[in-house]
């Protein structure tokens, strides 16, 4: 049996998204409406990490940059759901064989892994992330693994399906990360790939230099770079697995909006869970990142945050991000 077959990606690259004109006579900010949318382990990996009120990750404390709060977690959570809905449901695009063995990397908190659980019960499939953080009542297929990807892998045998998601800024070498993916794919098995350009953009010009959210994007991607982290890797993503073997590769390249601001009823809920999820992430983004990496005091970040929001509620400014789906199959014959 083969995963679903795939279909045409909600606002797909070199569609313009259209705007909700409705929308624009009303306030000229976002008020609350857009929420109405909306194994054993050693003390070492437990022991976590707090900087500035945010929990972090203690095993090899300092390679992630994010937190791993409750906070946090919720946030990923409702990005998992807002793929579903950006995806129609689908958790991957690749043909894979969905009765065999699936590598969930990076894992975060396991939610990928437990619904492919549900929907594939003959799959056996392994979620490893840097914190133990993933529930204990799983599907009796799925199983969870501290471990760190830029490792040397040492997994006993390859796998049917490895399924990459949201690793921007997490990886100093994605070149050699996606070879170990090769390595560790089986035969005619396949690999996917989903992940981020952080760089904003717009269609119709609404979004400026001078906007808080491009400047606090600009910053972002500086950080993560000044890292050795890429804060653009998704339109490399093809490229990566080509170099690395992939036959078969195929991009898909999906707009993501932030705002209630598309006409399309799904895009606009989308865009609602995104401006939540976004707000949200605006302190995980920055109190790690901008105090340790680029020298910020935690008031100064705290006080750029202030117009970050107040930029972002703005109904007039039609802002999106690119989020690029790459999937390639082994084939040595």
């Amino acid at each position: 049996m083969s995963a679903e077959e795939s279909v045409a990606p909600l606002a797909g690259e070199g569609s313009v998204l259209e705007v909700d004109e409705a929308l624009e006579g009303k306030d000229s900010a976002y008020g609350d409406d857009e929420q109405s949318f909306t194994t054993s382990l050693t003390s070492s990996i437990t022991d976590y990490k707090f900087h500035h009120g945010r929990r972090f990750h203690a095993y090899k404390e300092g390679t992630y940059q994010f937190p791993n709060d409750e906070a946090e977690q919720d946030r990923l959570d409702m990005f998992h759901e807002i793929c579903n809905l950006l995806t129609g449901g689908k958790l991957a695009f690749a043909p894979f064989n969905t009765t065999g063995t699936i590598l969930d990397t990076g894992t975060g908190t396991g939610i990928w892994s437990v619904e492919a659980g549900e929907r594939w019960p003959a799959a056996q499939i392994l979620g490893n992330d840097l914190s133990p953080i993933q529930p204990r009542w799983v599907p009796p297929n799925v199983k969870f693994e501290v471990d760190d990807l830029e490792s040397d892998w040492t997994f006993e045998k390859p796998f049917d399906f490895i399924h990459s998601r949201y690793l921007v800024c997490s990886l100093s070498d994605w070149p050699r990360y996606i070879r170990q993916c090769f390595e560790f794919t089986k035969e005619a098995g396949w690999a996917e790939f989903q992940d981020w350009d952080l760089n904003p953009l717009t269609d119709d010009g609404t979004l400026t230099e001078d906007n808080q959210v491009a400047v606090l994007q600009k910053h972002m991607i500086e950080a993560c770079d000044k890292m050795g982290r890429p804060g653009r890797p998704g339109p490399k993503l093809k490229e990566w697995c080509e170099t690395a073997g992939y036959k078969n590769v195929t991009e898909r390249v999906i707009k993501l909006p932030i705002g209630m601001w598309p006409k399309d009823k799904v895009l606009k809920q989308v865009g609602a869970l995104m401006m939540v999820n976004y707000l949200e992430a605006l302190e995980a983004m920055t109190v790690g990142l901008f105090t340790t990496v680029l020298g910020w005091s935690i008031d100064e970040v705290q006080t750029f945050l202030v117009g970050v929001r107040k930029d972002m509620r703005r109904k007039d400014v039609h802002v999106y991000f690119n989020l690029h789906f790459v999937y390639g199959q082994k084939l040595n014959g």
